[in-house]
């Protein structure tokens, strides 16, 4: 397939970026500065803002699909309001050039711990991570809204770390996977491994699942 990959300098979309182009697939990224990224075999890279629609749809007409993994920076000061600045051009430049398939990374952070009480509004939800947490959920509420869009949110594991490609996870829905009462991971290569699958093999089409190993 043809695949626009946003954010893939980041900690998710470079393994995005290496899953894909492993399995074949031709992959054209969007970023800030072209020159972080290594000339690959079936990688085009193309220079642009992915705050700003028009360069996002001008760089992802024609593709079959557009990943966003995109991230301002957990580090940020102003994370909140560019990531959900970020998430709204790359949606409206995705329908500007008019591709369906769409799916993006967020956060665990809204995944259900117990009925009506997300991650993110626990005690224990580390605060560093909160405004990227908060903004990652408000962007799922936005994009469930989206009916242009053959749309897919992946929520990670609460446990993302670096960590060898096994090709093996398990599926859920809103609710972190657990491992007993140990909250579940899996390494970003996995992680990658479940994304191009989805674009592969879709399964939740206009809907959000995690992952865990």
């Amino acid at each position: 397939m043809n695949i626009a990959l946003i954010g893939a300098t980041g900690f998710v979309g470079s393994a995005v970026l290496n899953e894909l182009l492993q399995r074949g697939h031709r992959v054209t990224v969007l970023a800030r500065n072209p020159a972080k990224l290594a000339a690959r075999e079936g990688l085009k890279v193309v220079a642009g803002d992915a705050q700003d629609a028009t360069q996002v749809a001008n760089a992802v007409a024609g593709h079959d699909a557009v990943v966003s993994a995109y991230n301002p920076g957990w580090e940020n000061p102003n994370i909140h309001d560019e990531f959900l600045k970020g998430t709204c051009s790359i949606l409206d430049g995705t329908k500007q050039a008019g591709v369906r398939r769409f799916l993006m990374v967020g956060g665990a952070g809204s995944l259900f711990v117990a009925p009506g009480v997300q991650l993110v509004d626990t005690p224990q939800f580390p605060a560093e991570w909160k405004q990227g947490a908060l903004a990652a959920r408000e962007a799922l509420n936005l994009i469930r809204n989206e009916t242009a869009l053959d749309w897919t949110f992946l929520s990670p594991p609460i446990l993302l770390a670096p960590g060898e490609r096994t090709g093996q996870y398990r599926l859920g829905a809103d609710a972190p996977l657990m491992n007993g009462e140990v909250p579940g991971g899996i390494s970003v290569a996995d992680l990658a491994v479940a994304i191009v699958d989805e674009l592969e093999h879709p399964r939740h089409v206009q809907k959000r699942f995690t992952v865990a190993s």
